[in-house]
C-alpha cells in the first residue's frame, strides 16, 4: 500500500501568515494552484488558504485583500497527515474532515499535499467514489 508520501505533490510552497491576501493570490497565480499552506513566523503550517477562502471571507465582506493579513483567516488546527501514513488513512480523514486537500508532515515539516486527485490515482474506484461522495456532501468552505 503506498504512503501518502508516494502520492503527495512535493514542495509545496508557504504563503506567511503576515502576508496580505493580494500576496497570496498572487503567488496562487504564479504557482497556479488554488490553494497554499500558511506557515507561520517560525515555519509551522498554521493552515490553508484557498482561492475561495479569499473570495468568501474577504472579498464577499466587503474586506480589502490588500491589507488583510493571511493570519485573520487562518482557523483553528490545520487537519494534515503524516508523510508515511498510508494511502488509506489519506482517505479516511479527508471523509472524515471534508478536506479536498492534506498537508503532508514529516515530523514538524510541511513535505507536500496531497489532493483528492492525488487520491483518486492511486485507489480503487468504489474507494475514491466514497470520497468524493463525502467530500461533496461536506460544507463548501474546504
Amino acid at each position: 500500500m503506498p504512503s501518502a508520501r508516494d502520492i503527495m505533490t512535493g514542495s509545496a510552497e508557504c504563503v506567511s501568515t503576515s502576508a496580505t491576501l493580494v500576496e497570496a493570490a498572487r503567488k496562487m497565480r504564479e504557482l497556479d494552484v488554488g490553494a497554499l499552506p500558511i506557515c507561520g513566523e517560525d515555519n509551522r503550517l498554521a493552515g490553508v488558504l484557498t482561492d475561495r477562502d479569499i473570495v468568501v471571507k474577504c472579498v464577499a465582506e466587503s474586506g480589502d485583500p490588500a491589507s488583510t493579513k493571511v493570519a485573520d483567516l487562518a482557523e483553528g488546527k490545520p487537519v494534515t497527515i503524516g508523510a508515511d501514513d498510508p494511502v488509506e488513512d489519506v482517505l479516511r480523514t479527508m471523509t472524515q474532515h471534508g478536506v479536498r486537500r492534506l498537508p503532508v508532515i514529516d515530523g514538524h515539516q510541511l513535505v507536500g499535499i496531497v489532493s483528492q486527485a492525488d487520491v483518486a490515482k492511486n485507489l480503487p474506484e468504489d474507494k475514491v467514489g466514497d470520497l468524493v461522495e463525502a467530500i461533496s456532501s461536506a460544507p463548501a468552505s474546504r
